[in-house]
């Protein structure tokens, strides 16, 4: 069952390099029709913000494609807990600060991915 955890591992991963490449590279593109919320002509002016922002996604999702990768199981299963719990706290955060459907679409993945985890790695 290990491999189920490592495949829910993978997609929070592939969820983070999504927002990488959407804040750093299509803030005001795919951006636009992602942040609905966000006033339109907000995307110009804060392109360097969202492209940091973008780059910690990008440290989240390595972190996570770093556990997959480690020989030690003890070491990536530590790994993997520390970078997803990461992305529940952010997702945690950024529900109670900016819109509680990032709960779901950030934090519920990674927390069935650290239960699975924590359960089966």
């Amino acid at each position: 069952m290990k491999i189920v955890a490592s495949v829910l591992v993978a997609l929070v991963a592939l969820e983070h390099l999504y927002i990488l490449w959407i804040e750093m590279f299509a803030w005001t593109t795919k951006g636009k029709k992602t942040f609905r919320s966000f006033p339109e002509h907000l995307f110009e002016p804060t392109k360097a913000l969202a492209a940091n922002q973008g780059l910690y996604n990008g440290f989240l999702a390595a972190g996570l494609i770093w556990s997959l990768c480690i020989g030690s199981e003890e070491w990536a299963r530590n790994v993997a807990v520390f970078f997803l719990m990461c992305v529940i706290v952010a997702g945690v955060y950024g529900a109670a600060t900016a819109s509680r459907s990032i709960f779901f679409k950030q934090a519920l993945p990674a927390v069935l991915a650290l239960g699975a985890v924590l359960i089966w790695w």
